[in-house]
């Protein structure tokens, strides 16, 4: 079988759902303006444009590096860069049933329990923030095992929307009385959850997470059990009463880090990987770099957590303390990269935008503390351009030791 009529189906369905999903948009909501349906597909166009790049530029560099490549006989042989046509089947579906989708589950009758929670679910789960999560599960597998299995699509899709929609969920349910006070909520930098569906969203949760999880530990051995173990637990204890880790200073930006660094230790656990001391480093590295973010990320809140009576490090450190307290984690971060073998200590640099970002608010007060968002947003910015240069350094790691 050739690689397009691979792909056909995919984007057979892709074009039903978004045929199907707009006609029903069509009917329940003509009555909208012109200027929002235009604003609409300029959105839809710009970020399809920007999927399409990044599978062309991303796409090359791993066929250049060798991690994979296809059957002369089974591809047309027209190419983008070093990428096949039929590569971009699959962000091609995307782009044709998404939007279409996010614009029905805005439509009709709001009252609508299940249409509510599922267009809330996709907001609570911060898509932007997806990769963060299924990025080191699969690159921590990938370059133990130097395949990719049913149980590494498995793991990185569980990574990718499941888990962050636990992580994001649990926390938007627990944290609803401070982020109605929080100006920030209800975007792009989390979702404000009306109580009605909290329940749902939470019995979403266990539906999405449990079957998955099970898979997990069944393909792997105790040291994925105890991977899974800690990463499952931090993402409830962090938000969940009693525990409330989010709460007790310090510990708040330890736990956070977790639920970033603990992807990579399960791929790594069930990959089988070696402890040696290069890779100990490294996630040293990520934990240090995890914590940084987290403390920066809580002096935006300080106002509305204190009004709420909400603890965090930022609360109890202040604003300026917690500025330089990240500062601090982000050098060490990167100074820790430099203990490892070549080329760790090229992932050094990766801290330096942060240092950059963060930098200007050295001298922030509480007052002001708020002002500080919109470093915060360019650090959202900053994750996706330091997630490609880990990348080029990763796909270096490959070459070096294939």
């Amino acid at each position: 079988m050739s690689y397009l009529l691979l792909g056909l189906p995919f984007l057979g369905v892709a074009v039903a759902a978004g045929i199907g999903f707009t006609r029903r948009r069509g009917s329940a909501g003509r009555s909208h303006r012109r200027a929002d349906r235009l604003l609409h597909w300029r959105a839809a166009a710009l970020a399809a444009a920007a999927l399409l790049v990044l599978t062309a530029v991303f796409d090359s560099l791993m066929i250049g590096a060798g991690l994979f490549h296809y059957a002369p006989d089974r591809i047309l042989g027209a190419r983008v860069g070093l990428a096949p046509v039929e590569d971009f089947a699959y962000p091609l579906a995307a782009i044709i049933a998404l939007p279409a989708l996010w614009s029905w589950l805005r439509e009709g009758d709001r009252s609508t329990v299940l249409r509510a929670l599922l267009r809330r679910a996709l907001v609570v789960s911060r898509p932007v923030s997806w990769v963060n999560t299924a990025f080191p599960f699969g690159a921590a597998m990938l370059l133990t095992t130097r395949e990719i299995d049913w149980l590494w699509c498995v793991g990185v899709l569980y990574y990718l929307i499941p888990y962050n929609l636990a992580m994001y969920g649990i926390n938007d349910v627990y944290d609803y009385e401070s982020d109605r006070n929080n100006p920030r909520k209800g975007g792009v930098e989390g979702a404000l959850l009306e109580p009605r569906l909290h329940r749902p969203l939470l019995l979403l949760i266990a539906a999405g997470n449990l079957p998955v999880l099970l898979v997990l530990c069944a393909a792997g051995g105790p040291a994925a059990w105890a991977a899974i173990a800690v990463s499952t637990f931090a993402v409830i204890a962090y938000s969940a009463q009693p525990l409330r880790f989010k709460e007790i200073p310090v510990l708040d930006s330890l736990t956070s880090s977790v639920h970033f660094v603990s992807p990579a230790v399960v791929g790594l656990a069930l990959a089988g990987a070696e402890a040696s001391p290069a890779l100990v480093l490294s996630l040293l590295a990520f934990l240090l770099w995890g914590a940084a973010a987290h403390a920066f990320g809580a002096v935006q809140d300080i106002g509305p957590d204190r009004a709420a009576g909400i603890s965090s490090v930022a609360t109890a450190l202040g604003a300026r303390r917690t500025v330089r307290l990240s500062l601090a984690l982000w050098l060490a971060s990167g100074a820790v990269m430099l203990a490892t073998p070549w080329p760790g200590p090229l992932a050094a640099l990766v801290a330096v935008p942060y240092l950059l970002n963060a930098a200007p608010w050295w001298r922030i007060d509480d007052d002001g503390s708020a002002r500080s968002n919109r470093a915060w947003r360019r650090f959202m910015l900053l994750n996706y351009v330091s997630g490609f240069l880990v990348t080029l350094i990763l796909i270096l790691v490959w070459r070096l030791t294939s």
